[in-house]
């Protein structure tokens, strides 16, 4: 069915696909974005149908799905790959995805082509990148390649040596200004979304008030324009303590444990599968079996 046979019938329409416009609007509008990170298909499904503005594809799945330390040893291949899953998924939210750590710290032009892949190969409308104003070229540079970039500061994870683990940024008043400073480099070098991740609510409130462009925080306090977290955060499937900034919304982990318990016991109790999720011969079939195999349940 067509869109205008659609309209026609009085079907409702899809909702319209949310762009970097769209989040700029809603900014404009004193609104809330709301952003979540997604992995794969079933999990982005359930994050764009529930009305989420904006899905990251995280390099945090190196952790939370790969099962890695950190999020370092993420290559550009595991990120296009599962980028390439939630795109399939999303039929409404903005979709971001992360360059890994290598993936944009060598020559610009590298960088440009590697993001120019999550846009042409897994469906991005957007990568985000981390670092403040010695990103800005770059960010001008991915720009003019129409690539749109979420700009990403404060607390960077892919920073996490040189910044002696994972650390609150910004307390001082040096670091303040510092970081200021960065958003608005950021800004001007044409981010459409500036990241902000374990910063004061302090500095998160000047920064989002001086910035044309929409702030999302993670461990930066409500007053941003949009919030973001982990997926598997919210549903305690991180196997780990979590950040003081993450809640929990649900229990994944009991939920997928009491599952997987009942399931086993069922299986060594012949409890499962039972006969009417089983399959059988047709009747006259069983009926030519069973003289010879008593085992051969009769119709």
């Amino acid at each position: 069915m067509s869109i205008t046979q659609l309209r026609a019938s009085g079907a409702p329409s899809p909702a319209p696909r949310i762009t970097s416009d769209t989040l700029l609007q809603k900014k404009r509008a004193g609104l809330t974005i709301s952003a979540l990170t997604a992995y794969d298909y079933p999990t982005a499904r359930l994050v764009d149908e529930a009305g989420i503005d904006m899905v990251l594809v995280g390099d945090s799945l190196g952790m939370v799905v790969l099962g890695y330390e950190n999020t370092l040893p993420v290559t550009l291949d595991e990120m296009l790959h599962h980028t390439r899953a939630v795109a399939r998924a999303l039929r409404r939210a903005f979709l971001v995805a992360d360059m890994p750590f290598g993936s944009y710290h060598g020559s610009i032009d590298d960088a440009v082509r590697n993001a120019i892949r999550f846009v042409k190969e897994a469906g991005a409308q957007a990568v985000k990148i981390e670092g403040g104003a010695t990103r800005a070229e770059l960010v001008r540079r991915l720009t003019a390649a129409e690539v749109p970039v979420v700009a990403h500061i404060g607390l960077t994870p892919q920073s996490v040596h040189s910044m002696g683990g994972y650390r609150v940024q910004g307390k001082t008043l040096a670091a303040i200004d510092r970081l200021s400073a960065d958003a608005r480099a950021l800004e001007e070098a044409g981010a459409v979304a500036i990241v902000l991740e374990g910063i004061p609510r302090e500095l998160a409130t000047i920064i989002t008030s001086q910035s044309g462009v929409p702030t999302i925080g993670i461990g930066a306090g409500p007053d941003c324009d949009g919030q973001i977290l982990v997926f598997h955060d919210l549903f305690n499937l991180t196997f780990g303590p979590t950040a003081k900034f993450s809640r929990q919304y649900g229990d994944g982990a009991a939920f997928f444990a009491n599952a997987l318990q009942q399931y086993r016991d069922d299986i060594t109790t012949h409890r499962f599968p039972s006969d009417a999720e089983s399959y059988h011969l047709p009747r006259e079939v069983q009926a030519a079996l069973a003289s010879a195999n008593p085992r051969v349940r009769k119709a």
